[in-house]
């Protein structure tokens, strides 16, 4: 497999989390069956006659961990006949913000195509080239607003109805369970690939449940209008099941999510890609050891002494292998989730940055993605305003802060509550 961008290459296959996930899901009872082996016990049937692709990545296997590609591939049941890749690729070996350029699979013989970045007319123009009839989509998300598969997703909704394609989602859980919306909401001026539509920074709902969604909602307004859509809904999944009750085994989702642990804190601790702090990328622990050169014990003990529930902090330090702060020493804190249940992502991350600036105000600094005349901050991009970058400037505590966006995530979660189907 040739592959001309950079990004190393990460062992993408399965990974036992920190939280009682093994290696590999028996068919035991009562274990979630997803979209995927939903679709292949049933031969394909919802398929047959159709030229099909699939979107898809290293999540997209079944509970015995063959890859849902290579099973269609040599199935007489279902046409397969294009294959195309998300954010990090279909094989996932590119590191964030990259993907892979087209090539032709070895072990399939069939054509891959990047979707990243993708989008519209070009995208639909993608589609046609590939002759599909029907595309599929079977991705493991997150559960975080700014998890660019789900935008994939939407964007290739609105592509494939331009083109005339049917589109269809092979549901998988949310692996930090679906029991709540909660965070700012994502105002449409401040709309980018990390968030195309107002949807709260933690959505609690499955791609199946999100495809719904945006379809009755956000597409009928865009040129495109709704995608000729179906869900292949799992089953046995229960909104307050986390991914180690599920009996399914944890695939890396990206090469920065190893274990459901950092599921859990990642829709808070990702804030951090928008300052001057490193994520914990190029270490074993990426958006969980969280720190900069300047950062000192004092914060970890802050953070401490507010008993976030759920949560614990321990002072730490390390070297990036890349990234942010490559190859120097950084003082920060490593984030324990200890009860999954009490926490909530959204203000463990508001309590980082408003602890953080108070302790640190000379050191710490928003990223600036534009210019000093005209600044992009990316925060406001990640938490879908700039109100929260302008409160934890202003010196507002957490629960002010947390206060300032409850009207906005009520109505989101009036609008989601008709689309929740499990």
């Amino acid at each position: 497999m040739t592959m001309t961008r950079r990004g190393a290459l990460i062992g993408a296959g399965a990974l036992a989390g920190t939280l009682g996930l093994g290696p590999t899901a028996q068919a035991q009872p009562g274990r979630v069956r997803t979209g995927l082996e939903l679709l292949v016990q049933d031969r394909f049937r919802d398929l047959r006659g159709q030229r099909v692709g699939v979107i898809t990545n290293p999540t997209g296997v079944l509970p015995d961990l063959r890859h849902g590609v290579d099973v269609m591939a040599e199935s007489d049941d279902v046409e397969l006949v294009a294959v195309f890749g998300p954010e990090h690729g279909f094989r996932g070996t590119a590191q964030a913000n990259d993907s892979e350029d087209f090539f032709t699979d070895p072990r399939t013989g069939l054509p891959v195509y990047d979707t990243f970045e993708t989008s519209g007319q070009d995208l639909a123009d993608l589609f046609t080239a590939a002759e599909v009839d029907t595309v599929l989509f079977d991705v493991q998300d997150v559960g975080a607003r700014f998890y660019t598969y789900i935008w994939t997703m939407f964007d290739s909704m609105e592509a494939a109805a331009l083109a005339g394609k049917r589109f269809v989602v092979l549901d998988r859980p949310n692996p930090i369970t679906g029991r709540r919306a909660t965070g700012p909401v994502l105002q449409p001026e401040y709309a980018t690939f990390i968030g195309r539509a107002p949807i709260a920074q933690q959505h609690g709902m499955t791609v199946g449940e999100l495809a719904e969604l945006f379809n009755a909602e956000f597409l009928p307004g865009r040129p495109s209008g709704p995608a000729d859509l179906s869900v292949r809904r799992m089953q046995g999944w229960r909104r307050e099941l986390s991914y180690d009750r599920t009996g399914l085994p944890w695939v890396l989702p990206s090469p920065n999510l190893p274990s459901l642990e950092t599921a859990y804190v990642y829709p808070g601790s990702c804030l951090f890609s928008g300052t001057n702090l490193s994520q914990g990328r190029g270490t074993t622990r990426p958006f969980q050891l969280v720190g900069a050169p300047f950062i000192d014990h004092r914060w970890a003990a802050e953070l401490a002494a507010r008993r976030l529930p759920g949560l614990a902090f321990r002072e730490a330090y390390f070297t990036p292998t890349f990234s942010t702060y490559q190859g120097k020493n950084c003082g920060g804190v490593d984030l324990n989730v200890t009860d999954p249940a009490q926490v909530d992502a959204v203000a463990l991350g508001i309590a980082l940055l408003v602890t953080l600036k108070s302790l640190y105000p000379k050191d710490f600094a928003w990223l600036n993605s534009g210019t000093e005349a005209k600044p992009q901050w990316w925060i406001d991009h990640l938490t879908g305003s700039d109100r929260v970058r302008l409160a934890v400037d202003a010196g507002d505590d957490v629960a002010a802060i947390v206060a300032g966006w409850q009207d906005d995530l009520a109505e989101f979660r009036r609008v989601r509550r008709a689309y929740l189907r499990y």
